[in-house]
């Protein structure tokens, strides 16, 4: 089990769809239940649909913000939000718009300094984020420690091994690495979490379809 990391962990993917806002809201939920003050920062989110008085409405960020009991707001959680699924800088494009990296770290900055931040990208660890940076980019300017969210299918093994030497390039440190059963499993005989712990000694985690994620802190903050 992990002892909770006092600064927080930024929620990095192999991919884009696996499952990284589900996974960031459950370890929201756990460091809370901890007695743990979070904060929470997913500073760019496209695919947000119209809603009224011109607003967007979001899915990832009021995840995230149920997930924190409501203390912050959609604008404070994504102050970057696009209408176009595409990668967020060419979402804002098309809106006339345009964001910068600098933008989304000072979107990252805590309000209370004894805050554990949660910071969800968005796509995989090199996914293009801004105008002149990646998720990776933004990573390694926040300097938080990295949660690596792997769908748990055929092929994780390879993703999971090859995003967690990107973010180790940019030496940061990987608290776990989580497989994610976005959909149930159909080949009983595959066990991705075995065969990826050969190849590295951090934390590999199973969070099976329809199911919390285990508990996976274990030892006060600090």
């Amino acid at each position: 089990m992990l002892k909770p990391d006092a600064n927080g962990y930024f929620i990095t993917g192999s991919d884009t769809d696996v499952g990284k806002t589900y996974i960031a809201c459950q370890i929201v939920r756990q460091l809370r239940a901890a007695g743990i003050v979070v904060e929470t920062r997913k500073p760019a989110e496209s695919g947000c649909r119209p809603g009224p008085d011109d607003d967007l409405l979001t899915h990832d960020a009021a995840a995230l913000q149920q997930a924190n009991g409501g203390r912050e707001s959609i604008e404070h959680i994504a102050p970057y939000r696009f209408c176009a699924a595409l990668a967020p800088h060419r979402a804002a494009r098309l809106e006339g718009r345009s964001v910068q990296m600098q933008d989304l770290i000072d979107a990252c900055t805590r309000d209370r300094a004894d805050a554990c931040l949660i910071v969800e990208g968005a796509g995989g660890f090199y996914s293009p984020l801004a105008e002149n940076g990646l998720n990776a980019d933004l990573a390694a300017a926040l300097q938080l420690a990295v949660i690596i969210v792997v769908y748990d299918r055929i092929g994780a093994v390879n993703q999971a091994l090859m995003t967690l030497q990107a973010v180790m390039s940019r030496h940061l440190r990987v608290a776990a690495i989580i497989l994610n059963q976005v959909s149930p499993m159909t080949d009983n005989d595959m066990d991705n979490a075995a065969d990826l712990q050969v190849y590295c000694e951090l934390p590999v985690i199973r969070c099976t379809h329809d199911a919390r994620l285990p508990p996976i802190f274990g030892a006060e903050h600090g």
